[in-house]
């Protein structure tokens, strides 16, 4: 049988799933974070197949789910758990998953959506995300506490107007979502915008990052942070 996530173990409290076999648009990444009095999960993927059973929480312990946006790429499994949060400005949407929210209907003509098949017969054309309501939502200066560790939720919004992402302030670990990672940022989406984008990146360049794990690419250090920052501030100056 086809093993449809890789698993790679960060460090001690900290791993990374991906899928290897989904098309690179929307191979995301999903993070698992071991807290004290719950786990923390960052994003669920696809949904293309069950994750769920991939996701290793001592029995009776919580597990929280938090989605930093809306896309498919990171909705697609949310379903599956029963803690979940998200951005308030797009709870309603949670309910429904519409499909020119969470751009599914883009997978649909995609080509090259999978590179195996996951089961036979499979067709990206009949891909769907179930509705998953919020348990809970989520907005600017929010907490998300874990017991021994605290995050605080910022809104960054551009490459999706209901970015947000998670900051425990007291370490500088930084769950970026596809706020910022080290990868070409994606701004031309239909509910992108690059003015709020450019806002993002400027107050980014001020947070006190130690290690940041973004919703695309490889970690990134504080430094590399603003390198990416700057980069996007030079290229899109005057747009």
């Amino acid at each position: 049988m086809l093993d449809w996530f890789s698993k790679t173990e960060v460090d001690a409290r900290t791993t990374m799933l991906t899928e290897p076999f989904v098309h690179d648009f929307v191979r995301a990444n999903i993070w698992h974070f071991s807290g004290r009095d719950a786990d923390l999960l960052v994003d669920t993927g696809m949904g293309i197949c069950p994750l769920a059973p991939r996701i290793e929480t001592p029995a009776g312990k919580p597990l929280l789910v938090v989605a930093t946006h809306i896309h498919l790429d990171h909705v697609g499994s949310l379903h599956e758990f029963p803690l979940r949060a998200g951005p308030s400005m797009s709870a309603t949407t949670f309910e429904t998953m519409d499909p020119e929210v969470t751009y599914a209907y883009m997978f649909h003509t995609l080509e090259g959506a999978v590179s195996k098949l996951p089961q036979p017969g499979w067709k990206a054309a009949d891909y769907r995300i179930p509705p998953a309501p919020l348990t809970r939502t989520l907005d600017e200066g929010d907490v998300v506490d874990l017991g021994d560790r605290q995050f605080r939720v910022l809104h960054l919004p551009g490459h999706s107007p209901d970015s947000i992402a998670l900051f425990d302030e007291s370490d500088g670990l930084f769950f970026a979502g596809d706020a910022i990672y080290d990868a070409m940022l994606i701004d031309d989406l239909p509910d992108s915008d690059r003015a709020a984008y450019r806002r993002t990146m400027l107050r980014l360049l001020d947070l006190p990052v130690r290690i940041g794990h973004g919703g695309h690419g490889p970690s990134f250090d504080g430094k590399r942070m603003r390198e990416i920052a700057l980069a996007y501030l030079s290229r899109t100056d005057g747009i």
